[in-house]
This record gives structure tokens, C-alpha cells and sequence, in this order.
């Protein structure tokens, strides 16, 4: 058979000079490539003429029509869950003639994929509000799928709901959706995949069945539930507001910060870690999803100049700055001083707030001169709060139009713990 004619997602074997291969044939743009997947996910392109023979294993499969879309059959003894789905390498597939990842629009095709999740719950329900890469959403996104997860929590033959996302921005989403969903009364689960599933390393399989089990549990908070280690054993549950994605690619990237995990989960059971909201069916939800999109978050950096702040300060309403150790930035007078420019952001109207550059940790502003003196100019300092955590609750504060006429100050809402996203005793276990 000639190389050329096999065809696209043909598992084959073949042979070179140097050594014995097995893996997927991919379309190539080039006619002299030979473009193949091994099973370890990656690709490599071989010279046709380098290659002394080639075996078909197997074909391609051709899809079949299904009778009865997964998730359709409903179990009486188990309780009934729904899913978001919002885009990210979990709701991905390959395709075996290109070798991309594609979206799974088909939401059936999602569960046929991973049955296991039927094996815990009845699968009721699936919306797919739009379907981003997690770097394309913004707040209005963010209100989209809270708009749709108070219609499903409230629905009450909903048990909990999965929504499965994008992982590099993850924790701004489970970030507000902890403020967006007020009066709690069920699980509302986030999970995500760093390795499609077509890798046998892939993470998904696991992270979508302990999402699952979380979903039915009495579990009543946002969470992020993925992988606890390197390892296919558990996974943890982490509070929406105090957990943040700490490594570009293992498995276990997401960790609590200035919090304990609120359970591990198992496959088959859960095991509690931490205090946690308990359901209440007899609740409803309430959307308060409104947001101020005139918000910004910026590190501090030695030699940061003040045109910095005071650019920002022109454009938004308020600003997050992560500020250095306890909570400082440059304030001596011969050292590109920003003092002068955060009081004259302030002094016009503009909320500054800072968080610390180090994660873990709380500020303290008493320690040292720079930080009182930022204290004094009105900048106001957010203890152990996470950066993201910040800047969306920054935004949800000054979209509220109702606080000034509750006579609260932004300052007064910004230091009220709202969703967790404050820890009064951080114990050094937390630490990582």
C-alpha cells in the first residue's frame, strides 16, 4: 500500500531505518510528510522516503447513528444533575484526520465520551450558553453562565450542576459566580482538563467523575474540583474564591491559597476537610450579577512609573495593584515615588486596593512607613484576598448601584467577607 493513500486516522505501523512506529496518521499539508500521533499525544512528521514499510492496524471508525443519546436514560435511585458547558480542552476531542482539538458542540457526544458520570447521576439537563477558550471570556461571560446556573439551581428536579471550563482563567470564573449566586442552596461545580482526551495522561476522566459525585453531595458552595496530585486517585474541592492555577501543565495544577481544600473526593465517596455551607433546597437562588468593567489589575514592578497609575486612574474606577511583601510600593522621593499619583487617584474619585504579590499570605500595612503611608493616602489593603479574587469582587462592588443607598462605603464592602474570599487565621499547613 502507498503512503499516500492511507488514510486519515488509520492506526499504522511503520517501519524507517532508525526504528518501528505506531500511531495515527494525520492529514499533512505537505505531500512528502508523513504526519503522525504517537500514543504519547505527540506528533512528528516523517519523509516519506525514509519510510521502508507501513501496516494498516486499524481503520478508521465510521460514526455510527445512536438510537438513544447518552444521557437520555433516566435511574429513578440516583439524583439528577446538569451541565454547562463553556468550552476549554475538556469539552474537546481530537480529530484524527487533522490532529487539532475541537470543540464537542454536541452535548450528547460529551457523555458518550465519559459514561462514567452516568454511572453517579442521571445527566438531565445540558446548556451550552457560548463556546470560549478561557482567555476570550470577560464579565459579560461570566454573567451568562450565572444567569444559567440560578435557573438550574432553582429548578428542582436539579440536584447540583457541573460547568466545565477553560483552565488558565478558571479561578476569575469560579470567582464570581461565588458573588454573582447569592443564597446558595445547592453544589455548583467547575472542573476543567489540562490534557485532552486523547492523551492517556488525560485528567478529564477523573476531574468529571468526582465533579459528579460533588454535585450530588450536601456540599452547598462553588467549587473547583480537579485532581489533588500527579496521581488517578482523588480529587480535591476547592472554594471558588481562594484557589488559583499554579502550574502551566500537571494535573494538579489548582491549589487552595490562605485556605484548606473544602473535601477530597473520591470516585465513591467524600471525605470532608473543612467547614462547608450544607443544601438547602428550600432556598432560592438570587442573581445579583451586575459588574463595572472599569477595573484593573497591575503588579508593581521596580522602576513602575507613576504615568502607570495615573493612566489607569483616568480610565477605570478602580484599580487592584499587587503591591510588594506587607503591601508596599515605591514611596522614597528619589526612586520613581507613587506615592504622589495614588493620592491624586484617589483624591478624584478612583478605588485603589491592593493585594500581595506573594499569594500566599496577608498584608500588613503597620509593619513599615510605606505601607501607613498608603493607608493614610485611603488605598485600601485586602489582607489575604487573591489578586483575581479582588479584581472581581472590585468590579462587582462598583456595579452594585444599590450600596450608596445603603450608606456602605466601597471600603466597607470590599473588607466584608462576602464569599470566603477572606481567611481571619491562616495556619501554616496551607502553605504549599
Amino acid at each position: 500500500m502507498e503512503v499516500k493513500n492511507v488514510e486519515p486516522g488509520s492506526l499504522v505501523k511503520l517501519r524507517t531505518r532508525e526504528e518501528e512506529i505506531e500511531g495515527t496518521i494525520l492529514e499533512s499539508h505537505d505531500p512528502e510528510i508523513i504526519l503522525v500521533k504517537l500514543k504519547s499525544g505527540y506528533n512528528i512528521g516523517i519523509k516519506e522516503e525514509e519510510i521502508l514499510s507501513l501496516k494498516v492496524l486499524k481503520k478508521p471508525e465510521k460514526p455510527k447513528e445512536e438510537k438513544e443519546k447518552p444521557g437520555t436514560k433516566i435511574d429513578k435511585e440516583k439524583k439528577n444533575i446538569a451541565m454547562i458547558i463553556t468550552g476549554g480542552t475538556i469539552s474537546s476531542r481530537l480529530d484524527p484526520k487533522t490532529g487539532a482539538v475541537k470543540w464537542l458542540t454536541d452535548p450528547a457526544t460529551l457523555l458518550k465520551f465519559y459514561p462514567e458520570i452516568s454511572e453517579i447521576a442521571n445527566i438531565i439537563k445540558i446548556e451550552v450558553p457560548f463556546m470560549k477558550a478561557s482567555e476570550n471570556m470577560d464579565s459579560e461571560d461570566w454573567q451568562k453562565i450565572a444567569e444559567v446556573a440560578v435557573r438550574l439551581l432553582n429548578d428542582s428536579n436539579i440536584s447540583g450542576i457541573i460547568i466545565t471550563h477553560g483552565t488558565d482563567f478558571l479561578h476569575y470564573t469560579s470567582a464570581a459566580l461565588s458573588f454573582f449566586l447569592k443564597n446558595l442552596n445547592k453544589p455548583v461545580v467547575l472542573t476543567y482538563s489540562q490534557r485532552s482526551s486523547d492523551r492517556a495522561s488525560s485528567d478529564t476522566t477523573l476531574n468529571l467523575i468526582c465533579s459528579a459525585r460533588a454535585a450530588i453531595s450536601e456540599i452547598a458552595e462553588v467549587m473547583l474540583v480537579g485532581h489533588a496530585s500527579s496521581n488517578d486517585n482523588f480529587c480535591y474541592a476547592i472554594p471558588g474564591t481562594k484557589v488559583r492555577k499554579l502550574h502551566t501543565s500537571r494535573r494538579d495544577a489548582f491549589k487552595a491559597i490562605n485556605a484548606k481544600p473544602i473535601a477530597k473526593i473520591f470516585p465513591d465517596r467524600i471525605e470532608k476537610i473543612s467547614h462547608y455551607n450544607l443544601r438547602d433546597e428550600r432556598k432560592k437562588v438570587e442573581l445579583h450579577a451586575h459588574f463595572n468593567k472599569k477595573v484593573a489589575l497591575v503588579k508593581f514592578f521596580p522602576g513602575m512609573k507613576a504615568e502607570l497609575i495615573e493612566y489607569l486612574a483616568k480610565n477605570n474606577k478602580g484599580i487592584v495593584i499587587e503591591m510588594s511583601g506587607l503591601g508596599h510600593v515605591a514611596t522614597d522621593e528619589a526612586n520613581n515615588n507613587l506615592l504622589p499619583a495614588v493620592k491624586k487617584a484617589i483624591k478624584s474619585g478612583t478605588i485603589i486596593c491592593t493585594a500581595c504579590q506573594t499569594i500566599f499570605g496577608r498584608l500588613d500595612p503597620y509593619v513599615y512607613s510605606p505601607g501607613r503611608a498608603l493607608v493614610e493616602a485611603g488605598v485600601i489593603f485586602l489582607e489575604d484576598m487573591l489578586a483575581e479574587t479582588a479584581l472581581v469582587k472590585l468590579g462587582w462592588t462598583l456595579g452594585n448601584p444599590n450600596w450608596a443607598r445603603k450608606n456602605e462605603t466601597i471600603k466597607e464592602i470590599m473588607l466584608k467577607n462576602f464569599a470566603g474570599e477572606f481567611n481571619p487565621r491562616l495556619e501554616e499547613k496551607m502553605f504549599i
